[in-house]
């Protein structure tokens, strides 16, 4: 394109002379035609033109023809304009560099450069200036590190831009179009994420035939926005997919309500090191390649979207600030969004219109009417639809937010991460519900009131670190998580709960340990192999409410196992909650609801997975890329023990559970 300018920049000078000198050769007054050439071209003139002047002082020459006249003005004109055209071009040379790279700085103030840059050709002389890119939909490929930094031969790449400039704002969308699928040697209704603790015990239908599942749902949308200022860069990070149900909607661990915002955040980051950031986003806790770096999560490599057992993550509500430190140390904390999952069984149970009577430490039950469950603490509620929350999902009452220090590393080997976790739980105790069995406490005013109720506060927390490596020119990379502590069982994979309740009502926090181990290969820039091994643990919280065994909490030596082992029926109608026959609100029509077990309990004691897969990329250019992966998967699932079947052999009170499970995924990622 700049040859072709300067090309009609020099046509139109070398035209107008020619145009100028036939004129006057046209005049019959050759003493004004004289006259009027030599003022046309004095500037260019050469030194030893001959004057006008001296011309009619001197004596008398032989007069020169026209033709030659204007060939000697025409060469001088050539002469000068062609030295003139030569400045020319380098200052467009230079004013095309500093439009370079004024683009691929991102400058913020991009409408006013190009005011200055078209002012600064202006200025250069009358020359055709160079091609401008628009501030407002100008191309950048530097914010894609994906991208290649050039074209192949014969490709555009203002054709297939990686992000666009809109008002000095980088727009960069992103994202990938997914075709998945799952089978499972043990059927779990669900899709390319695995509930883990929800597989089937021994007994369950569901335990004895498999599934296959093929789904487009993990697809993802991705918008990154990024501006630059003096003293900051500010933008924010938008994704989102489509694995969510309006009825699977909770804050638990990923906050996925429908359409599912996997992230939302805005952010800035400024050059003295600190960095802002605020939305919904991975927590705190979450492993990172770089720094503190927002984006850089180190997820595993599964096909499973839920992941691997013993990776500790969320992703929630947070307000993060960062310090670096020389790109070599970074100092985080973040204030995240709370939640508490409890589980508990044997759970104090009056009925409602009966009367107990106690005598010493013997008490009798006498008839019931209307009987109702009653328990004797409160954590939270449904979900009101009112306040847009999922009326089918539960809600704790959060006393304050979850709190997350974090520091890493990076010294030269290596990455490396330290973090804490200090998490607040509360619950209504009501001492006026008395346990069966016991007499009712003084000062109530009946077997079963709500006076005297009171809230009960406990603190939980953990510690965890992170360690990962590049090995072999970035061949293999070997990685460790662990994570432990009390009231933390909603930031691993596998869900387990972060407490359980005493005899009284009172919350007893729950010891969980979350490991993973991971180790990466790559053999060659296309394939991706990958090996996984983790497993998280959760302790025994029981208490006895009566008698000596305990039969209240968590993994209690005395709840019934007895029953995990032998298939039921299914159901006809509506499912129901097997501790207390409350409708849950899920529907189901005949053939659809397996039967529950029954004498069941089986709280889970630890979880442990194994995986191993690959990624293949057929193609990764400036065109996005294409690849496809497997992944296999087993897990074993192991209970804690409790009053097995004495005539059934085999059924020692405390059941496992195992599964085995292949992925497929086919992707397209956006350039």
């Amino acid at each position: 394109m700049r040859v072709f300018a300067t090309w009609i920049v020099a046509l139109g000078l070398i035209a107008a002379p020619a145009m100028a000198g036939t004129g006057g050769a046209k005049d019959n007054d050759s003493a004004s035609s004289a006259s009027a050439t030599g003022a046309a071209v004095a500037a260019p003139q050469p030194a030893n033109a001959p004057a006008a002047a001296s011309t009619a002082a001197s004596p008398a020459k032989p007069a020169e023809s026209s033709m030659e006249s204007e060939l000697r003005e025409l060469r001088d004109l050539l002469a000068a304009q062609a030295k003139q055209l030569e400045e020319q071009q380098k200052k467009m040379d230079e004013l095309e560099e500093q439009l370079h790279a004024t683009e691929a700085a991102g400058n913020s103030a991009g409408t006013s450069a190009t005011a200055s840059s078209a002012a600064a050709v202006t200025s250069a002389g009358p020359v055709t200036p160079a091609p401008i890119v628009p501030t407002t939909a100008a191309v950048s490929n530097a914010a894609n590190s994906a991208a290649p930094a050039s074209a192949p031969s014969g490709q555009d790449n203002g054709e297939t831009p990686a992000s666009l400039r809109y008002k000095g704002i980088t727009l960069t969308p992103g994202g990938f179009m997914a075709a998945e699928t799952v089978w499972r040697q043990k059927a779990m209704a669900s899709d390319v994420n695995t509930p883990f603790n929800s597989v089937p015990l021994p007994g369950a239908s569901q335990s004895k035939t498999d599934e296959f599942n093929a789904s487009g749902r993990q697809s993802r949308i991705s918008m990154l926005a990024e501006g630059k200022l003096s003293d900051v860069k500010i933008g924010g990070y938008y994704e989102m997919d489509f694995l969510s149900a309006g009825t699977t909607s909770n804050n638990n661990e990923s906050n996925s309500y429908t359409l599912r915002q996997r992230q939302f955040w805005g952010q800035a980051a400024f050059n003295d090191g600190f960095t802002f950031t605020g939305g919904q986003m991975w927590s705190l806790i979450t492993e990172t390649q770089h720094g503190l770096d927002n984006r850089t999560e180190n997820l595993p490599m599964t096909i499973d979207a839920q992941y691997e057992a013993g990776f500790s993550w969320a992703r929630q509500y947070g307000v993060r600030i960062t310090k670096d430190f020389g790109n070599k140390v970074w100092l985080g904390m973040s204030v995240e969004e709370s939640q508490a999952t409890v589980t508990t069984h044997g759970n104090p149970t009056v009925n409602n219109g009966g009367t107990t009577v106690c005598t010493n430490a013997t008490c009798t039950t006498t008839a019931l009417i209307n009987p109702t469950v009653n328990n004797n603490f409160l954590v939270g509620a449904f979900g009101t639809s009112g306040g847009l929350y999922n009326p089918l999902g539960n809600y704790e009452f959060n006393p304050s937010p979850d709190f997350v220090f974090k520091a890493a590393f990076e010294p030269g080997f290596g990455h490396y991460e330290i973090f804490g976790l200090v998490s607040q739980f509360r619950d209504r105790v009501f001492p006026c519900v008395p346990i069966t069995g016991t007499a009712v406490p003084a000062g109530c005013p009946s077997i079963t009131s709500a006076a005297g109720a009171f809230n009960d506060a406990r603190t939980g927390g953990g510690a965890g670190a992170n360690a990962r490596w590049s090995l072999f020119s970035k061949k293999v990379d070997l990685g460790i998580h662990f994570l432990g502590g009390s009231g933390i069982g909603r930031y691993g994979s596998v869900g387990l709960p972060d407490a359980t309740t005493r005899p009284d009502g009172t919350l007893a926090l729950l010891r969980n340990y979350q490991a993973l181990g991971t180790l990466q290969l790559h053999p060659t820039p296309k394939l991706d192999i990958y090996f996984n091994v983790g497993g998280e643990y959760s302790s025994r919280g029981q208490y006895a409410k009566s008698g000596s065994t305990p039969n209240e909490g968590y993994g209690a030596l005395g709840f019934n196992n007895s029953g995990c082992w032998t298939e039921t029926l299914p159901v006809t109608g509506p499912s129901t909650s097997t501790n207390t026959g409350v409708p849950t609100g899920v529907g189901g029509s005949t053939g659809f609801i397996p039967g529950p077990l029954g004498n069941c309990t089986a709280d889970t004691r630890n979880l442990i997975e194994g995986t191993v897969g690959f990624w293949y990329r057929f193609y990764n250019g400036p065109m996005g890329r294409v690849q496809w992966g497997i992944q296999y998967s087993n897990f074993v699932k192991n209970t804690w023990s409790g009053i097995g079947a004495t005539t059934a052999p085999g059924t020692s009170g405390q059941p496992t559970a195992d599964q085995n499970m292949v992925f497929t995924s086919f992707r397209y990622y956006l350039p």
